[in-house]
């Protein structure tokens, strides 16, 4: 699998997107988080998204499903959506969760997606939606990609792992994780009950490990990450060098 990271902040952006850095990425101006996978499939369509793909010279031609992990205004903006369906030429699929509403969008066709349930996407692709601890009237979900060969699960906005989910992961043995580091190396803070800081991810990385979730293989990205949380791109990346934790970037390309 391929991914592209188009955005990896929280919604803490920097003014510097308008202008300084508004035809180009920077690690410390960061954008609303969103992914691309293997050149077809977006995670997310917020704020930034089109510039994201703009810049990096994305061709969304290409691009034949959306899905959304929650409807919170830094990851779905349905004015961009529907300039992204037009742009493409394409009748896209846009998978969010069930019980979710969001208006028809003439081009594509909207799929609710029941949590626990997997579903045929593209390319011999298969995705599962699941239940994440986040704000339940967003209507949240983690994304788990398996193409038969690689296991990849998209986990922001949602802090430590539900039960079900939990257990649901047991075994899989990830091949990458995206995970929420919206806090930053900070012991204490409100928002543990939505978002994850690096000690909490600390504690949950062992148990992952014990339960098959992952192993000494998965690479583990951080993403949605807060910059008035945490310290500049180069600072946290030296110092989690040796961790196994490594912060995305906007403008990041992997394979795995």
């Amino acid at each position: 699998m391929k991914v592209l990271f188009l955005g990896t902040c929280a919604a803490d952006f920097s003014p510097k997107l308008n202008e300084e850095f508004k035809n180009c990425f920077d690690k410390d101006a960061r954008r609303s988080s969103s992914v691309l996978l293997n050149d077809r499939i977006l995670i997310d369509c917020g704020i930034h998204t089109l510039d994201s793909l703009r810049i990096a010279k994305v061709d969304v031609t290409k691009i034949t499903d959306v899905f959304i992990t929650h409807l919170h205004p830094d990851h779905f903006q349905p004015e961009n959506l529907k300039r992204l369906v037009k742009a493409s030429g394409n009748r896209i699929r846009i998978r969010v969760k069930y019980g979710a509403r969001i208006d028809v969008i003439e081009g594509a066709e909207i799929i609710k997606m029941t949590p626990y349930e997997t579903y045929t996407v593209c390319d011999g692709i298969m995705v599962t939606g699941l239940d994440s601890n986040h704000d339940p009237n967003s209507f949240p979900q983690w994304l788990y990609f398996d193409d038969g060969k690689k296991r990849f699960l998209y986990a922001l906005d949602g802090a430590w792992i539900l039960n079900r989910t939990y257990y649901w992961l047991q075994d899989k043995k990830l091949s990458a994780l995206v995970i929420d580091a919206t806090i930053g190396d900070i012991v204490g803070n409100y928002r543990i009950a939505e978002h994850n800081s690096l000690a909490m991810i600390r504690l949950m990385v062992p148990s992952m490990k014990i339960m098959g979730i992952i192993d000494e293989k998965t690479t583990i990205y951080l993403s949605h990450i807060a910059p008035s949380l945490h310290k500049p791109h180069g600072v946290i990346s030296k110092e989690l060098s040796t961790s196994g934790l490594i912060p995305a970037y906007d403008g990041l390309t992997t394979e795995f």
